[in-house]
Order: structure tokens, then C-alpha cells, then sequence
């Protein structure tokens, strides 16, 4: 599985899939979208991934798992 988080800055908010690099967007929602994004990728790919979204003050504040497709499962297109 792999973890995407999504996590807060002093001016923004940082997504990033594991220790590869980030990316960066000032509002909280843009990021979560793109962390969305990412997942379904991943998933599409056939690879399990999980969004940790953190809040402003550290704590958790949400958690989205996206299961990977089995090959068989994946659409074209």
C-alpha cells in the first residue's frame, strides 16, 4: 500500500506519496483534490493507496483508502 499525506505549511498545504517529492497548494482543498487524484491512479494501477489528511494543529483528520483494481477489474480507457 502506499501513503499519500497531506499534511499543513505555514503558507499551505504539502501532498506527498511517501519520500518522493511534494507538491505544493495553498488551499487545504486543492491538495486533498490532488491527493484524490493521485490515489486513483494508483488504484487504477493496481496498487492499494491511503490518504492521511492532517490538520492544522498536527492531529489526524482524516483517512481515505483507494483499494487497487485487480488487472482483470481495470477499465480501458
Amino acid at each position: 500500500m502506499r501513503t499519500i499525506s497531506v499534511t499543513p505549511l505555514d503558507s499551505g498545504w504539502m501532498v506527498q506519496l511517501g519520500r518522493d517529492a511534494a507538491l505544493v497548494f495553498r488551499a487545504g482543498s486543492r491538495a486533498e483534490a490532488a491527493a484524490r487524484r493521485l490515489a486513483r491512479a494508483i488504484a487504477d494501477a493496481g496498487e492499494s493507496a491511503e490518504i492521511m489528511i492532517y490538520l492544522r494543529d498536527g492531529s489526524l483528520g482524516g483517512r481515505i483508502l483507494s483499494p487497487g483494481l485487480a488487472a482483470g477489474a481495470r477499465l480501458a480507457g
